[in-house]
């Protein structure tokens, strides 16, 4: 993927900032996007700092025209995104019952709406150069499901039914489309769960681990690349077998 142009989302922490390192370390260019700026400054300075070429943009993933900004200024300015990987997500935890239906309409306007308007924006140039790769970083408990996250959940399901759809429309223009599904791994999001939770969530997994975000990231790095080819509509798991 040596001067391909790669575009993240979610990119100032966690998985979204090891799938930036590990891209840029593959030989890509890498865009970096996310609402924090000042955490997109710090990265893109350390892809630097090992000789690879980073240019960070801010995005809001909730907005459409911030979308289109975010991308139409990364194709001007830095070359046409050959790679996408939507990684930006929030949550909004709560019983179904009792979700607000601000909670519920924000997490999808993030978590999936967002990944969609990303993908139709860089579909068109990828069809023109007949190359491209989406990756879209969905979640175990889209598979699962997960008790007080409908909202989530919903979106992160939505995730892998786009990727399938996307998958079937785009594979004859030598376009893949697939979807990766971490597990329990150690991230922000993850940071303030207890210790009795992590206890409990480590007997149903198998490699009794919680994942890294680089685990996530060596999974994007190879569909990203070109030995990962004659893959597509595919939904890798990266959850040290919690859900089989």
């Amino acid at each position: 993927m040596t001067n391909r142009t790669a575009f993240i989302t979610g990119a100032s922490r966690g998985i979204g900032r090891a799938c930036a390192l590990a891209l840029a370390d593959a030989g890509a260019r890498v865009a970096v996007a996310a609402r924090n700026t000042a955490q997109l400054q710090e990265l893109a300075g350390e892809i630097r700092s090992l000789g690879r070429e980073a240019f960070p943009v801010s995005i809001d993933m909730t907005s459409g025209d911030s979308i289109r900004e975010a991308l139409t200024k990364t194709a001007k300015d830095f070359g046409p995104i050959s790679i996408l990987v939507n990684n930006a997500g929030i949550t909004k935890d709560g019983l179904a019952i009792r979700m607000k239906r601000d909670d519920w309409d924000t997490v999808l306007a993030t978590n999936l709406t967002g990944a969609f308007l990303a993908c139709q924006l860089v579909l068109q140039p990828m069809m023109r150069e007949r190359w491209g790769r989406i990756i879209n970083i969905s979640s175990v408990v889209g598979e699962m499901g997960n008790p007080g996250q409908a909202n989530y959940v919903a979106s992160k399901a939505g995730l892998i039914g786009l990727t399938k759809a996307l998958a079937q429309e785009m594979g004859s223009r030598n376009i893949t489309v697939n979807a990766i599904t971490p597990g329990f791994v150690e991230t922000d999001m993850t940071a303030n769960l207890s210790q009795d939770l992590r206890d409990k969530m480590l007997e149903h997994i198998p490699l009794k681990r919680i994942g890294k975000p680089e685990d996530v990231a060596a999974a994007v790095r190879f569909l990203a690349s070109e030995e990962a080819g004659y893959i597509t509509g595919h939904v890798l798991s990266v959850n040290g077998g919690l859900y089989m």
